[in-house]
């Protein structure tokens, strides 16, 4: 199947506005604002399925329709953040497929009213930024960006901004903080970004790769879109791969794949043979998956994904094999949880700290059974009371990794 997402696997040099323009570029752009009205472009996004792509998997043409039409100018941003351990699947789309992408966001743009829309990189990705700015003075000289765009009544500017590479500023409140200038630390929610976002006005925040689906969806229709994936889960989905697979990277897939197959016939199987043991489908914020044959032969979708007790996420799947003891690996996401972990609220700032603590002693070998009690217990303490998710997802691993792997904890604790 030809790629929707990753063309360029199959398309050379279509990063060259030239080659991407020979093979249908900006023609959904021209259709859009040529003609379809605004409310039509977001009608079609929407009954296409399409769902937000990173992470909390929301109708995208839904979160479209919640623009606030009373409140003026309107913004859209890209969150282009890319900080979750285990996912690097945007700065490959933006590296080298970019102006699929920055086509997606302009017919968003159109779709709800903006005429200024913003990329949020983190700050690792400055060579991405000067890509991305590359391609959007191109697309200003070909006209495809500016006032007056094809001949009509509607203007756009795109713009970089880089962050200072925090994980926090992937939440999209936190990532409206950073890009107006502030400390990046979350909003109190409501009011939402639609109708209170970038300087107070509404905005519309979305996934690279959410924006990439954009374009094509516009040029082939909302069923030609419906008919891959299943009902739950529409389109195709890039999964990032990683772990102890023999051949980790980016496979853009329908929906309803099952983890057997990215596994075994995409990724090669499991290094030197061995069985699975776990997978972590959402990164480093996922919980833990004890897998067996029900599991492997499980489609991949939003909702097949959440009965075995996780999140599909940003589909970041680190596979682990039975050479991986869960205290190492609760260990390395608590330190990087504690590390990233804004401190605005009590909750996760000190409920990270003395989980870090707890989970040091345990993997060195100076831990109790107590101290695995206590850390289960911190866990859970914390979901359900932090501002935003991060503090949420620091306790993923941590509380599904003891629950389900109990052995490894008792082995730990032994020394």
């Amino acid at each position: 199947m030809a790629h929707v997402l990753l063309r360029h696997r199959d398309i050379p040099d279509i990063n060259k506005i030239n080659v991407y323009k020979k093979n249908g570029g900006f023609e959904a752009f021209k259709k859009a604002v040529t003609k379809m009205q605004p409310n039509e472009v977001t009608d079609v996004v929407k009954n296409s399925g399409l769902r937000g792509r990173g992470g909390a998997g929301f109708p995208t043409g839904m979160k479209w329709s919640f623009i606030d039409n009373k409140n003026w100018p309107h913004y859209v941003v890209a969150n282009a953040d890319e900080s979750e351990p285990g996912t690097f699947k945007d700065r490959e789309i933006m590296e080298n497929n970019p102006f699929q992408f920055l086509e997606g966001l302009a017919i968003a743009s159109y779709a709800v009213g903006a005429t200024a829309a913003y990329i949020y990189l983190r700050g690792e990705f400055w060579q991405v930024a000067a890509i991305l700015d590359e391609k959007i003075a191109e697309m200003e000289e070909a006209g495809y960006l500016g006032d007056n765009l094809f001949g009509k009544d509607y203007s756009l500017k795109i713009f970089t901004h880089l962050g200072a590479g925090a994980y926090i500023c992937g939440e999209e409140t936190a990532l409206l903080e950073s890009l107006e200038g502030k400390r990046g630390q979350p909003r109190v929610r409501p009011p939402f970004p639609p109708s209170y976002g970038l300087y107070g006005k509404p905005t519309i925040i979305n996934n690279v790769e959410t924006f990439t689906n954009v374009p094509m969806i516009l040029a082939n229709g909302a069923d030609w879109y419906k008919a891959m994936g299943t009902a739950d889960s529409a389109g195709v989905k890039v999964f990032s791969l990683s772990g102890r697979v023999r051949k980790p990277g980016n496979y853009e897939l329908p929906f309803g794949t099952t983890f057997r197959q990215l596994i075994y016939e995409h990724g090669m199987g499991i290094q030197e043979g061995r069985p699975i043991k776990a997978i972590m489908p959402a990164g480093a914020s996922s919980s833990i998956i004890v897998v067996d044959e029900k599991v492997l032969d499980a489609p991949l979708d939003y909702a097949s994904v959440r009965a075995f007790g996780a999140d599909l996420g940003s589909a970041s799947v680190i596979v682990l094999d039975d050479t991986v003891n869960m205290d190492w690996v609760i260990n390395k996401t608590i330190h990087f949880f504690k590390h990233e972990s804004c401190g605005k609220c009590t909750t996760c700032r000190e409920g990270n700290h003395w989980m870090r603590n707890l989970t040091d002693r345990i993997h060195h070998g100076k831990g109790s059974g107590e101290d695995v009690k206590l850390l289960l217990n911190v866990a859970k303490q914390m979901q359900g009371k932090c501002l935003c998710a991060l503090g949420e997802f620091s306790t993923m691993a941590v509380v599904t990794g003891i629950e389900r792997f109990p052995d490894d904890f008792k082995k730990a604790v032994k020394g």
